[in-house]
C-alpha cells in the first residue's frame, strides 16, 4: 500500500470516529394526504414512455402513482427532522434526525400510522473519499476470434448467439440495473458503445454513480458490455437506466427504502426490465429481522414493492442470493415474490454452484425460477480489464439481458409471459426442483416455440 493511500486511510477513519451519529426512521401512513396531480392528467407525474407502457397493456394509472403530499413533506420538515426518501406505492417516508428523541413526537402525527428505526449508525451522508480521475481505461487483454471473447461460454450456455444473429441484441428495450455502484463506467471503453438514458443516486443523492463501488460495473457489463473479441454483453443494444441504491459500508434496513424508491423510479420513466442483484435477509446488529417464514413475497419491505412493480408491467429480475453455504441457505428478499424472475446459478459443468441459494419459498412454491452461468463469469472491472468472479449477481444480468431480448422480438407479451416462455423452454420444465428451478433456458428455443404459436408483432 502507498504511503498517500495509508493517509487517506488514517484521515477517513478519523473522520468516522469524530461523525455525528444520526437516526432515520420509516414513518408507516395512513395515507398520503391531499394532492394536486389528476389521474385524468398522468403525464404530470410519469413520463410519456411510462404512461404508454400502462395503455400497451391495460394497466390503470391510479393513486398508488401519486407522492407523498408536499403539505406532509412540509409538516415533517417543521418538525426539525429532514426527508431522506418515500414511497408512494406503500405510503412511507423515511426521516433523519441527529436526536432519537423525536421519536416520541413523530408518533403524535396524525397521518403517522407506526415507525420503525431503518438507520442508527454514524453520518448518514459520509461517503467513502473519491481520488479525482480522469484516466480512460481500456483492455489490454489478448483479444480472442471469437467476437464474444471470454464471455462465450455464458451466452452460448442460453443458446443467446442464436437469438442475437437472428437480429435481437435488446435494441428498444429500456432496462433498470439498481446496484451499489458502477465505478468508472462513464471512462471504460467496453461500454463506450452503451445507450445510457439516465442515472439516479438515490443513496447519496449529491453524488453520481460512477465514483463508488464496482460491483454494479461488472453486474452491467453482462449486459451492456460491446468490445468484440473481449467480452459482449446479453443485451449490447439495449438502453440503459443506472439507479444506485445500496449503501455499501453497512447492512441496514434503510437500504429497503432506497431499493424500493429506486423501482418507484425506474417505474415512473418508464422501463421495462428491472435487473437487479441486491438480496437482503440479515442486518447489522439486528437479530432475526426476518426469518425464512417470511419468504412468502409479501412480508418483507423490498417484497411489497417488487409484487407491485411486477402488477405495474414490469419484468423484475431478481438473484436467488448466495446463502447456498451459510446457516440461511435460502433464497433472499425481494426474488421470494412470485411474479419476480428469480435467478440462481449454476457452474461450466452445469450443476448448482455450491453457493447459490435455494427454495422453497415459505408458501411452497418453486424458487429460484432459472440459473445461468454464476461459477467463474466473465465481467469488465473498474479498471477495464476482463475478470473471473462468482455470484448470483452475474447470472441475474445474463438472463435479464437475454429475456430483453426476447421481449424485443415479441413487444405485445406482458412480462408474466415472457416469464412463462423461459421456463418452458429452461431444462427442467417439466420437473422443477429447490435447487435449480425450471433449470437453464435455452432463449432461442424459447424464441422460436413464441415465433411458431404467430405471436410476434409485425
Amino acid at each position: 500500500m502507498r504511503f498517500s493511500a495509508v493517509v487517506l486511510c488514517l484521515l477517513f477513519v478519523a473522520g468516522h470516529l469524530l461523525a455525528d451519529k444520526s437516526y432515520c426512521f420509516r414513518l408507516y401512513l395512513k395515507d398520503k394526504g391531499e394532492n394536486s396531480f389528476k389521474l385524468a392528467f398522468p403525464e404530470e407525474f410519469l413520463s410519456e414512455e411510462a404512461v404508454e407502457r400502462r395503455m400497451m397493456w391495460e394497466i390503470f394509472v391510479d393513486e398508488t402513482d401519486f407522492p407523498v403530499s408536499q403539505t406532509y413533506i412540509d409538516e415533517l420538515i417543521a418538525l426539525g427532522v429532514t426527508p431522506v426518501v418515500q414511497s408512494k406505492w406503500l405510503k412511507t417516508v423515511v426521516v433523519e434526525s441527529a436526536d432519537s428523541a423525536v421519536v416520541e413526537a413523530l408518533k403524535l402525527i396524525p397521518f403517522v400510522d407506526s415507525l420503525t428505526c431503518v438507520w442508527n449508525n454514524e453520518n448518514r451522508l459520509d461517503p467513502f473519499p473519491y481520488e479525482d480521475d480522469t484516466t480512460y481505461y481500456t483492455s489490454s487483454d489478448e483479444p480472442l476470434e471469437n467476437p464474444y471473447g471470454y464471455a462465450e461460454n455464458q451466452i452460448e450456455m442460453l443458446n443467446g448467439v442464436n437469438l442475437h444473429q437472428a437480429g435481437y441484441r435488446g435494441k428498444g428495450v429500456r432496462i433498470a440495473v439498481i446496484d451499489a455502484g458502477f465505478m468508472n463506467v462513464n471512462r471504460i471503453e467496453a461500454f463506450a458503445s452503451m445507450h445510457l438514458i439516465g442515472t439516479k443516486n438515490i443513496t447519496f443523492p449529491d453524488e453520481d454513480v460512477f465514483n463508488d463501488d464496482t460491483h454494479g460495473t461488472k453486474v452491467l457489463s453482462c449486459l451492456a458490455a460491446n468490445l468484440p473479441g473481449f467480452m459482449i454483453g446479453t443485451a449490447p443494444e439495449a438502453s440503459y437506466l443506472l439507479i444506485k441504491s445500496e449503501d455499501s459500508r453497512r447492512e441496514t434496513p434503510i437500504e429497503e427504502d432506497y431499493w424500493v424508491a429506486a423501482i418507484e423510479y425506474a417505474d415512473s420513466v418508464g422501463v421495462d426490465v428491472i435487473s437487479s442483484s441486491l438480496g437482503y435477509n440479515r442486518y447489522d446488529s439486528i437479530d432475526d429481522y426476518y426469518t425464512r417464514d417470511n419468504l412468502d413475497g409479501r412480508t418483507a419491505f423490498i417484497s411489497r414493492a417488487a409484487d407491485i412493480a411486477v402488477k405495474k408491467g414490469l419484468l423484475v429480475v431478481s438473484s436467488a442470493g448466495n446463502e447456498g453455504v451459510n446457516d440461511w441457505e435460502k433464497i433472499t428478499f425481494p426474488s421470494d415474490v412470485e411474479g419476480v424472475l428469480t435467478v440462481g446459478s449454476v457452474n461450466a459443468e452445469k450443476e448448482r454452484s455450491f453457493f447459490s441459494s435455494t427454495g422453497l419459498t415459505a408458501d411452497y412454491r418453486i424458487k429460484p425460477d432459472v440459473v445461468a452461468l454464476g461459477s467463474r463469469v466473465c465481467v469488465i472491472g473498474s479498471g477495464g480489464q476482463t475478470q473471473e468472479t462468482d455470484g448470483t449477481s452475474f447470472s441475474t444480468p445474463i438472463i435479464a439481458g437475454m429475456a430483453a431480448c426476447l421481449w424485443q422480438a415479441f413487444p405485445l407479451l406482458k412480462n408474466e409471459d415472457i416469464i412463462q416462455l423461459i421456463k418452458d423452454a429452461s431444462t427442467q420444465s417439466r420437473q422443477p426442483d429447490t435447487q435449480v428451478g425450471y433449470g437453464i433456458p435455452d432463449m432461442f428455443k424459447a424464441y422460436k416455440q413464441a415465433d411458431d404459436n404467430a405471436i410476434r408483432n409485425n
